[in-house]
């Protein structure tokens, strides 16, 4: 009886054994072979730690990690290279957001720092046409409001005093000529009262002094010089008593009515503005108050420092409210507006020389996409190439996904370069053959 019983649990051993490795084995087997859930075709084994190693049947790396299968295709699938496909868990815990590509119209608001200046076509510098003295300074303050042909000063000048002279002898000549029978003469008398007469006007005495000289036949010691352009007076050059010459800037006299306004703005901001565009202006100064004008000039040159480009914008200025070195904040409202294919800028990956951006072409399926771009303005970009309006764009995350297109896109070409040399997928025990030759572990 016991004999009977050693014998069956010896058996019973031997069947216990023999399944164990057979369950073992199988499942080992099972282990090793391809499987696909998704009935797709794997191509290769892809080693984990380094995507250059692969494998045509599935192995382990030095470190006991499996490799990853690389899938074929399906045959009605022929997607770009670099085109990728996420399962819907993850596109949400990588929080992907799409927007469409839509037709648009871009405008812009050109946003710049200002500098009030004078505006140089109603700027006056006065210098005397003859040496001379000051006798008197009529307006003899800077900052003062004067008319055009008021009195400023009066000089006395030797070479005003001679021409009045010839001038007196041209009339009191043409007087005892007029009568003359010879025309030839009354002729001449009459052109020598004209030249007289045109250099006192050349040297500017006004014509209420020749007037009077018409009259009395009188030489005045000193003549006067009047405004020749209303406005205030910003500079004033000499004092009573000062010998001035042709070079001396005896008044700066400016009308600020109107003023100019400097500002500067960007390169990429350029293609925006124009002639003519409305401005409005705020400043420090003057709390509360907008100034509208419009944009007169764009000077066909950029800053060397600053890569700026200066624009000259105007402004009425009827209360002079606004005064020169002056600086204000400037908003230029673009007239121009451009209709394209518009997509937000944050779903531009801007790599180097080119962009890209990834379009969705099924639920999970991202296809890389090269773009060319135009202008750009409020967070928004105008596509010239590459997308047209109704497809679905990635804005977020697209990052990640392209990371993910890169590591594909390279696998694609390295396997083009083996099939075009007839090269054969590498095999682990080659692998292993190579990294004993180059002092890495193996298994």
């Amino acid at each position: 009886m016991n004999k009977s019983v050693f014998v069956v649990a010896v058996i019973m051993l031997m069947i216990g054994g023999v399944s164990g490795y057979w369950l073992a084995s199988s499942r080992q087997l099972e282990s090793l072979t391809p499987t696909n859930t998704d009935n797709k075709k794997i191509l290769f084994y892809r080693n984990p730690m380094n995507p250059d190693i692969t494998s045509a049947m599935p192995a382990k790396d030095s470190m006991g990690m499996e490799y990853i299968p690389v899938y074929k295709e399906s045959s009605d699938d022929e997607a770009p290279i670099g085109t990728v496909r996420i399962d819907g868990n993850t596109i949400q815990n990588i929080a992907v957001r799409t927007t469409k590509a839509v037709n648009d119209t871009l405008s812009h608001k050109v946003r710049a720092v200002g500098r009030v200046a004078y505006d140089e076509e109603r700027m006056v510098h006065l210098h005397p046409k003859t040496e001379g003295w000051i006798e008197k300074l009529t307006i003899n303050k800077t900052g003062q409001w004067v008319k055009k042909n008021a009195d400023l000063l009066s000089i006395y000048s030797p070479q005003l005093v001679a021409s009045q002279q010839e001038y007196i002898l041209a009339l009191n000549n043409l007087k005892a000529l007029k009568n003359s029978p010879i025309k030839d003469i009354r002729q001449g008398a009459e052109n020598l009262v004209k030249s007289s007469r045109e250099r006192l006007k050349l040297l500017d005495v006004p014509f209420h002094q020749l007037h009077d000289l018409d009259r009395g036949h009188k030489i005045k010691k000193s003549l006067h010089i009047h405004a020749p352009a209303e406005g205030i007076v910003m500079k004033i050059g000499a004092r009573e008593g000062q010998f001035v010459t042709p070079e001396t800037e005896i008044y700066m006299i400016a009308d600020l009515r109107k003023v100019w306004v400097y500002a500067y703005i960007y390169e990429y901001e350029l293609p925006w503005v124009k002639q003519g565009d409305q401005v409005e202006m705020e400043l420090a100064g003057i709390p509360g108050k907008i100034f509208k004008g419009q944009l007169a000039f764009i000077y066909p040159y950029a800053e060397a420092k600053t890569r700026t480009i200066k624009v000259r914008l105007t402004f009425d200025n009827p209360d002079l409210l606004l005064k020169p070195e002056m600086f204000a904040e400037v908003t230029i409202h673009a007239a121009k507006q451009i209709n394209a294919v518009v997509i937000p800028s944050e779903a531009v990956i801007r790599s180097g020389s080119r962009n890209q951006v990834f379009i969705v072409k099924s639920p999970g399926k991202f296809e890389p996409r090269l773009v060319t771009l135009g202008v750009s303005s409020n967070g928004k970009v105008a596509v010239l190439k590459g997308i047209k309006a109704g497809e679905e764009v990635v804005t977020s995350s697209q990052f990640l996904i392209d990371s993910e297109s890169k590591l594909r896109e390279a696998t694609a070409k390295m396997l083009q370069t083996m099939k075009s040399k007839n090269q054969p997928i590498k095999k682990p025990a080659e692998m292993d053959h190579l990294n004993h030759q180059n002092g890495m572990p193996h298994d």
